[in-house]
Formats: C-alpha cells, sequence, structure tokens
C-alpha cells in the first residue's frame, strides 16, 4: 500500500506505538488514499477529519490487538 507506513504493533515496533507515530501512519494513509500531499483548501477540513478517524481507528486497533509472546495492551 504505502511504503512509509511502518507497523506500529510488536514484537515490530518493541515499544508501544506513540499517538505522533500513529498519526503519521494515518496521515500517510489518507494521503495515498486521496493523491494529495496537501489538500487545497477547500479540502482541508475533510482532510484532516480522515486522519483523526484514522488514527482513533488505529489506536483502538493496536490496543485491542493480541499479540503471541507478548503481552495485552491496556485499553487507553
Amino acid at each position: 500500500m504505502c511504503r512509509s507506513i511502518k507497523t506500529l504493533r510488536p514484537p515490530v515496533l518493541p515499544e508501544e506505538a506513540t499517538e505522533e507515530d500513529i498519526r503519521a501512519a494515518a496521515l500517510q494513509y489518507v494521503r495515498k488514499v486521496s493523491g494529495f500531499r496537501t489538500p487545497a483548501a477547500h479540502n482541508r477540513e475533510v482532510f484532516d477529519r480522515a486522519v483523526d478517524a484514522i488514527a482513533e481507528a488505529t489506536a483502538a486497533l493496536l490496543a485491542d490487538l493480541e499479540v503471541r509472546g507478548h503481552p495485552t495492551r491496556k485499553p487507553a
């Protein structure tokens, strides 16, 4: 999909993904899907809402994943 998006779960990322890591991945995803690196002013709000929604979904996913050999993360 997008080579700039890195895996954010253990053991690939040994420490817990930060909010910054999650937001960066969400931004890369929205850029790839929309085809815009930076949206025009009239698309800024919808672009930012999409990044927020994807970051929230990503954080929930990471909080709920169970990875063998690694402790389950506590819900945020």
